[in-house]
């Protein structure tokens, strides 16, 4: 009896949004503006019922979890039309049209990179010409900004900061990551690779038409290239996008999956292994998107050809979902859920009226054997709907819960992933568990 989880993240972070742009002093006599760093109290909160969370700026990336209406998020940047979030500790994106901000200051552009334009340019040690020289740069290096005060640019200069004026600097826009199952092909008979992404950039190679490009990112109109090992530029008006298929997911090719729209695959190299790869998939608009992937373990004797009862054997088979249940409250699952007492156990007495199910000691002669509930392997998990029949000696108890090492006859991955699963399984999606040898997914 085991559990699994996998993973969907439920968000609640507060945030308040601050930009502080201070700008380094460079040519020119500009006086002594002191550096002023305004923070930005903008907040920002969501506007759908219910928003996804993604793992890249765009749809075709993976689902990592959710937030709800009236959420504040914690904005780090905007790239296009998604917000850069922190969600539970790592980074995710969410649509912008979902997303409604208060306050003066928008996030800052992510990626944006930025270029001096003069000869030469002071570096200095405060927001302002009355602070000293600590160096210079020179027309076309790249500088990494921190934040902008008045006219001034704060920047890391040799590991220490400086100051340039911003009047010198220039700001490329924002660069992003093409999509990636996408063909880049040149259009002109001859195109000019070029050092940055500009036509006052110098010439280091052409591509000629029908050339297929790998295109590392997009600035503005230009595309970034690997070109012969290095880096360059081509304008994006003679380079054609050519959208490719996408790879196909294992359940694309599943016959048998009815109105299921959730389905959790675990599977094994072969039947006499008890470690198992958990994977988790969902159909959005008609498509099946892959939702998480984590380690697993099965039976000790890893799965079985027939279960039975004792066996230290998973089944195999498709199934539905059934009770979740823990020894703490609720995790967040929509699942119907049982909370675990000291009484509570599985009856796994094949002899016994009440085989196969969930019961309260003490016996009174109900049951000769039963298994304990309350035990740290079913802090949280579910069950796995098998032999609903009750068939005597067919294998009971079988669960999805907690576990590293080997389980009895479940399957089971860590807490958190179990957690996870939970919290992303929905009973009206018709969720169902799938286990089986690689060899033999072709059954489903």
């Amino acid at each position: 009896m085991e559990g699994k989880q996998l993973k969907k993240l439920m968000v609640g972070m507060a945030l308040t949004a601050t930009l502080a742009t201070a700008v380094t002093p460079g040519f020119g006599s500009i006086g002594g503006n002191q550096e002023k760093a305004y923070a930005a109290t903008v907040t920002y909160k969501v506007t759908a019922s219910k928003l996804n969370v993604r793992s890249g700026a765009g749809t075709n990336y993976g689902i990592i979890g959710s937030v709800v209406k009236d959420q504040t998020l914690s904005v780090v940047s905007k790239s296009g039309s998604w917000y850069k979030i922190n969600y539970n500790g790592r980074t995710g994106y969410v649509s912008s049209d979902y997303v409604q901000s208060s306050g003066t200051t928008a996030p800052p552009a992510e990626s944006t990179t930025y270029t001096v334009t003069a000869s030469t340019l002071n570096v200095r040690s405060g927001a302002g010409t009355n602070y000293a020289s600590i160096g210079s740069v020179t027309k076309g290096q790249k500088l990494s900004v921190m934040s902008k005060s008045g006219s001034w640019y704060k920047i890391n200069y040799n590991g220490r900061t400086g100051y340039v004026s911003s009047d010198y600097v220039q700001a490329s826009a924002p660069t992003t990551s093409p999509a990636e199952s996408t063909t880049y092909t040149v259009t002109a008979s001859t195109l000019n690779v070029r050092s940055g992404a500009g036509t006052n950039y110098a010439s280091i190679g052409s591509v000629t038409k029908g050339q297929k490009l790998s295109v590392v990112s997009k600035s503005g109109s230009w595309y970034k290239i690997n070109y012969n090992g290095r880096t360059g530029y081509v304008s994006s008006d003679y380079v054609q996008a050519s959208a490719t298929a996408s790879p196909k997911l294992v359940v694309d090719s599943f016959k048998t999956l009815g109105n299921a729209q959730q389905v959790i695959l675990v599977t094994a190299d072969n039947y006499d292994t008890k470690s198992a790869k958990i994977q988790t998939f969902e159909k959005v608009d008609g498509k099946w998107k892959q939702v998480l992937t984590a380690n697993g373990v099965l039976g000790q004797k890893g799965f079985a050809l027939a279960k039975k009862e004792g066996d230290m054997e998973s089944p195999t088979g498709k199934y539905t979902i059934g009770t979740a249940f823990g020894r703490y409250a609720n995790p967040g699952t929509k699942l119907p859920y049982r909370k675990i007492t000291s009484n509570d156990v599985w009856v796994d007495d094949s002899k016994s009226s009440l085989y196969n199910t969930w019961q309260q000691k003490p016996a009174n002669g109900r049951w000769t054997s039963a298994e304990n509930m309350d035990i740290p392997a079913y802090d949280y998990g579910f069950v796995i709907n098998y032999n609903e029949s009750r068939t005597p000696g067919k294998g009971s108890a079988i669960f999805f819960h907690v576990g590293t090492n080997y389980t009895a006859g479940c399957t089971a991955t860590s807490k958190e992933q179990v957690v996870s699963i939970l919290k992303w399984l929905n009973p009206e999606k018709n969720p169902v568990i799938i286990q089986s040898p690689v060899s033999e997914l072709d059954k489903y």
